[in-house]
């Protein structure tokens, strides 16, 4: 089904990342881009009234034939997870409660872990500021795919096939390509997600944990919403690495869609990344941008010459502090 992908290696370069030096640009010109760094008052309540809404989508699933649990799973609790998985990646950046109570962060992104049902957060925040801060990092970056999964995944139906188990590679990437030590918050993670994973069955059956398991696996793989793994980083276009979504579902992703914002400015939330970009607009409006996560995820598996390994790596110099 499909060709094989003529691409036999990632994008090596040579040059660091293009975040820094346009940040610096940007904070020259506008100073007042500071301002919008910072926690996001509304975050916490958002992700409250989220978690809730999931407790009672487990609450009306149980008495429900499968037929239509695994119906609302795809339709509503895939959406609802995948948005979930994304308020932590807010949360990892401190803009719940800022960096003053980091602690309180921490808990509250496990708060937030609940609906998901995979203990993933205390983990996620670890591997994604290295992923900040080496972008494209040689051993170190466990967004970019492994070696097997460029070569394997190489014709259409494979990359098909792949789409399908994303949460598989990033579950399991990160112990290939940078293992690290398991840390207290980590164990607490497990313990905390299982725990409250044990109680939902106990008292709901099984059907709101089929729910919960299934919805997040759906809404990281093949559903609108993940086109934004792909749309993040993957070089369609040579020599950029970062691309932004402009489009309507930056609604439910907390703006992660405003990806090159996003890693220009880490620390300000993603609320306030759409004022980035109207303040700074002639940094952003010539660089490749997307409108559709589902056309990114259509073009990624229908052309012969996308595949895993189209991502840029660098070689990283000098020392290399992971957190």
């Amino acid at each position: 089904m499909g060709n094989r992908v003529p691409r036999e290696d990632y994008e090596w370069v040579y040059t660091d990342q293009p975040h820094a030096d346009r940040r610096k640009d940007i904070l020259a010109k506008y100073p007042e881009i500071k301002t919008l760094m910072g926690p996001d008052p509304r975050l916490k309540w958002i992700v409250c009234m989220m978690v809730l809404i999931q407790f009672l989508a487990f609450y009306l699933v149980k008495d429900l034939d499968w037929k239509w649990v695994l119906f609302w799973t795809y339709a509503f609790g895939s959406c609802i997870n995948h948005s979930m998985t994304l308020a932590i990646h807010e949360i990892s950046h401190n803009t719940a409660f800022g960096n003053s109570r980091a602690m309180w962060n921490r808990w509250f992104a496990m708060f937030a872990n609940l609906p998901i049902g995979l203990p993933y957060s205390a983990s996620f925040k670890r591997y994604h500021l290295d992923h900040h801060r080496y972008l494209g990092g040689d051993g170190v970056d466990v967004d970019i795919p492994t070696e097997f999964e460029g070569w394997f995944f190489c014709t259409r139906f494979r990359k098909f096939v792949w789409i399908i188990l994303q949460p598989l590679f990033y579950a399991i990437r990160p112990l290939c390509i940078n293992p690290k030590p398991i840390t207290r918050l980590e164990v607490a993670n497990v313990a905390v997600q299982l725990s409250f994973n044990v109680a939902l069955y106990w008292l709901f059956g099984a059907k709101p944990v089929v729910y919960m398991m299934a919805g997040s696996l759906l809404g990281m793989g093949l559903h609108p919403i993940s086109g934004h793994f792909i749309a993040e980083h993957y070089m369609f276009l040579k020599g950029h690495e970062t691309y932004s979504y402009y489009g309507s579902l930056n609604l439910l992703t907390f703006n992660v869609g405003y990806h090159n914002e996003h890693h220009d400015f880490p620390s300000i939330p993603g609320r306030r990344l759409p004022l980035v970009k109207k303040i700074a607009s002639e940094y952003y409006d010539d660089l490749p941008q997307y409108t559709s996560w589902v056309k990114v995820l259509y073009d990624f598996i229908m052309d012969d010459r996308l595949s895993p390994y189209s991502r840029v790596k660098r070689r990283l110099k000098g020392d290399v502090k992971l957190e």
